[in-house]
């Protein structure tokens, strides 16, 4: 009885396992109205699943998290885009939780260069 309790288990462990990759990858978590953070870059990391960037604003680091690593260097923004100490303005659309500054950027700016990480996620204002 212990050992089909125990594969019972292990089986609805595993078939949340999909459901929670599609949470942090899909854009549920985040609200349907873009925002504009500007700020200046903290530190980058080019690396599966999400690159991101940690960018300092007027009112603290945000987490700014690009598309997937092939999409973001589909969209030009590769290792030495951005480094410490460059200005950024990125668009996208910020965690549903206000209290956690976090974002998904469907396009980002560094210094004159614009990367198109979503384009079809691009809203005009």
């Amino acid at each position: 009885m212990k050992r089909l309790l125990r594969a019972g288990l292990t089986g609805l462990a595993l078939a949340g396992a999909p459901m929670a990759a599609l949470a942090h990858h899909g854009w549920s978590w985040a609200e349907s109205e873009q925002m504009t953070l500007q700020g200046t870059v903290q530190q980058v990391q080019i690396a599966p699943p999400h690159p991101w960037l940690d960018v300092r604003a007027d009112d603290g680091i945000w987490r700014v998290e690009l598309g997937n690593p092939s999409q973001t260097k589909d969209a030009g923004f590769v290792e030495g885009s951005a480094k410490p100490g460059d200005t950024v303005t990125a668009i996208g659309n910020r965690d549903q939780d206000p209290a956690v500054k976090r974002m998904k950027a469907v396009q980002i700016k560094v210094g004159d260069k614009t990367y198109d990480i979503y384009p079809s996620r691009i809203r005009k204002p």
